[in-house]
């Protein structure tokens, strides 16, 4: 899709993102390819999809995958609600995060599965009771999976006395059927070094041990620990399903996650970034030499400039921190972006990229002919991660799936 010719499918977002079904679709196969056939594929679609756009990434990935992951059961509604609409056949679909009493009723009808992570959900199983005593025989169990806090101080039972925590669950069997077990790591990303992912592991292993002594369940459960750094570089820990999340949209986790996975795996892996930012400029006028760009005066043109405004800025998700740091492409060049990131502007430099006052595209995120630039750029500009350059760019932007 041409720069401009895109413009035409949305003409009234100057802003906007195109996300790449090939590459998503490049990026599933690496870990479908990386494990046994008989470990399930996990999405993770929590935060709109990490910024790529929860309905978009779903149309992509729905095809592909054998279970999606959710932080909230809004989206899990919304995912049941596309399927039904598209007469497709129903994914398993897990919320990780929290959930009120009427929801986990909601859940329990509409076969979405949760994580139970606390005694608090005591009271969730009464209004389940209740929701089970109105329904008779239609009554569907709710599947869940028991949350264990390993060593990352989050949500889930620790470790200690665990066949005693979960003890109130066992009286509830016909209102709730444990489908697995679950933790998550703490420092796999930002180390090569994983003893304390060992420790994690060998804590997982003891505590799943008990749960399945307790519940004495008829079936095997499964368990998930895995997410996109340890499905790479801990085989031990990919168990019966991994839950991989930004690496499917073509991000590495960290620099440490590629060091350790070219140990582990010889060959390192080709993921694939899945989002482009572009965005069409406002107007482009001449600046003269010694003139002041932006709020605070905290650029001063040091010759005469060609400058093009762009409608985008801090409230779009476009980091304040880039403020005189980072740059755009245009017409296949690095251009730099002068003075303060506004509310709902930018100001860039185009006085090489351009000859006229002729609208202009930039790209702030992806590539344009053999210059790119990354968000893992934008994240060292900005003094964050990947993960927050992408999932805080604006979900009131125009989203379109690309070949």
């Amino acid at each position: 899709m041409g720069d401009l010719a895109s413009i035409s499918e949305f003409p009234e977002q100057a802003s906007w993102l195109e996300i790449s079904q090939a590459a998503i679709v490049h990026n599933i196969a690496i870990y479908r390819n990386s494990v046994d056939s008989n470990v399930l594929l996990g999405c993770v679609l929590k935060g709109n999809a990490y910024g790529h756009g929860l309905m978009q990434c779903l149309e992509i990935m729905h095809g592909y995958i054998d279970i999606i992951f959710v932080i909230n059961p809004i989206d899990a509604f919304k995912i049941r609600k596309y399927e039904k609409e598209n007469d497709l056949t129903q994914k398993r679909v897990v919320v990780l995060g929290a959930i009120s009493a009427d929801e986990a009723v909601r859940c329990a009808r509409k076969v979405i599965e949760v994580v139970i992570g606390d005694e608090n959900w005591l009271h969730k199983l009464h209004n389940l009771k209740r929701s089970e005593e109105d329904a008779g025989n239609a009554y569907r169990p709710l599947k869940a999976h028991i949350h264990i806090d390993t060593g990352l101080g989050r949500e889930g039972f620790t470790v200690d006395n665990i066949a005693e925590k979960i003890d109130f669950l066992t009286k509830f069997k016909d209102l709730i059927h444990i489908q697995g077990v679950m933790s998550h790591f703490s420092n796999t990303e930002d180390v090569t070094e994983q003893s304390y992912a060992y420790e994690q592991l060998a804590a997982f292993d003891n505590a799943f041990a008990q749960i399945e002594k307790k519940l004495a369940l008829a079936y095997p459960l499964e368990r998930h620990f895995a997410q996109s750094a340890a499905s790479l570089v801990l085989p031990n820990a990919r168990y019966e399903i991994m839950r991989v999340g930004i690496a499917l949209y073509g991000l590495w986790p960290s620099i440490e996650t590629k060091l350790s996975t070219r140990v582990v795996l010889q060959d390192l892996p080709k993921l694939k970034p899945a989002l482009t930012w572009k965005c069409l400029s406002q107007s482009i006028k001449h600046i003269r030499e010694g003139s002041y760009i932006g709020y605070g005066c905290t650029f001063r043109a040091d010759r005469d400039l060609r400058v093009a405004l762009f409608p985008l800025g801090y409230y779009d998700g476009y980091p304040r921190l880039l403020s005189n740091k980072s740059y755009v492409l245009i017409n296949e060049m690095r251009c730099r972006v002068l003075g303060r990131v506004m509310m709902n502007h930018i100001i860039v430099d185009v006085t090489e990229a351009t000859s006229d006052e002729t609208s202009v595209v930039a790209t702030l995120i992806g590539s344009n002919g053999k210059e790119s630039i990354s968000a893992e750029n934008l994240a060292d500009w900005s003094q964050t991660i990947n993960y927050e350059i992408v999932t805080r760019i604006g979900s009131h932007l125009k989203r379109v799936v690309v070949d």
